[in-house]
């Protein structure tokens, strides 16, 4: 009999009570942020809305906060992120909290008190350097994580500070989760070379046969329909929990209309709306045309467009830039979101 309280969550933010780990991305991660001597300092973590980043971020966080050698510090990308970060590290670190009073006059800043009534310290570069100075003597490490990273000038700022406090060997890591397109507009800003050889993970889809052992153990449903609502989800880490979430709630032990019909309004209102918002017009159009098929050579819909190869090659880019369109058949393209064919079909009738 299955309790009231579903254990797959459509919220984002949270890790909800049922869900599958990518234990091999957040294990290498946490390998090299541990490794000696250090191999890596900065990571990204990319793919498009409800791919399971920000459950990932917060596994690695939690499994980090348990090693007392770790000081994690969660930012904004539109925030003042030096500052901010010497004001957690401030207020949340005991001995830095010592420290800072102690060495440092940062009331320029609205940080610490002047016991000393030495001069403000105004360079954030230098309080960091030395803050992070004081970390390695004790033999600690800095993580700073930003979700939902997008291009900021703050968020640029920080990154070529970052560059100089690794180039001086100081305790200092960073990961930063995004959108494809946020994290490429960092990666191609000027003066971050080094973010682009950052080491960067994307959100591929979760691996079918464990979606369908789970709904089959926690849905408690027979291993065909288990087997049918894992393809339905594609690995697309939201739709399983929505596909989840809906047949614990109505209590189905197949795959009905009803669930079919909420989890395409979930996918609409938490992901999809928002994904097809941000399309251009040219995109939306050939879209149109490749999801009358669950997959399509690239001759068919140049035939049925009556268009070239390349005034097809920029829509293309930026749909499979987008985490849209799968064209990894060679000469063929396919949509690679769960329910996205039924989603446009009806979006191009309205």
């Amino acid at each position: 009999m299955l309790s009231k309280r579903s254990p797959y969550s459509i919220s984002f933010g949270r890790i909800p009570n049922q869900y599958i780990s990518r234990s091999l991305l957040i294990e290498d991660i946490i390998d090299i942020l541990n490794a000696e001597p250090v191999e890596e300092q900065a990571f990204k973590l990319t793919g498009i809305r409800g791919t399971g980043k920000t459950v990932t971020l917060t596994s690695i966080e939690k499994e980090l906060k348990d090693d007392s050698r770790w000081i994690i510090v969660d930012l904004k990308s539109n925030s003042e992120i030096s500052k901010e970060l010497v004001a957690n590290l401030y207020g949340e670190v005991p001995f830095l909290t010592s420290f800072i009073d102690t060495n440092l006059n940062l009331s320029a800043f609205g940080i610490g008190i002047n016991i000393d009534k030495k001069s403000p310290t105004t360079s954030m570069d230098v309080i960091l350097k030395r803050i992070l100075t004081e970390v390695k003597k004790r033999k600690k490490k800095v993580l700073v994580v930003i979700d939902e990273a997008r291009k900021t000038d703050a968020l640029v700022d920080f990154i070529q500070e970052f560059q100089i406090l690794i180039r001086n060997e100081l305790p200092i890591y960073f990961i930063a989760a995004g959108l494809y397109e946020d994290i490429e507009s960092l990666e191609n800003a000027e003066g971050l070379t080094f973010f682009l050889r950052a080491a960067k993970y994307e959100m591929k889809p979760l691996n079918l046969v464990i979606i369908e052992d789970d709904y089959e153990r926690t849905l408690g449903i027979s291993e065909e329909v288990a087997h049918k609502l894992a393809e339905l989800t594609m690995g697309y880490a939201f739709a399983y929990q929505a596909f989840g979430k809906y047949m614990w709630e109505t209590n189905s032990k197949e795959i009905t209309k009803t669930v079919l019909a909420l989890v395409d309004d979930a996918l609409a209102e938490k992901v999809y709306n928002k994904i097809w918002s941000e399309l251009r017009a040219k995109e939306k159009w050939y879209l149109s045309f490749i999801v009358s098929k669950d997959k399509m050579p690239v001759s068919e819909l140049l035939e049925l467009t009556k268009t070239k190869h390349n005034e097809w090659s920029l829509p293309r880019k930026r749909l499979i830039e987008k985490g849209i369109l799968d064209s990894s058949e060679h000469g063929t393209i396919k949509v690679r979101l769960p329910r996205f064919r039924e989603y446009v079909n009806i979006m191009k009738n309205e």
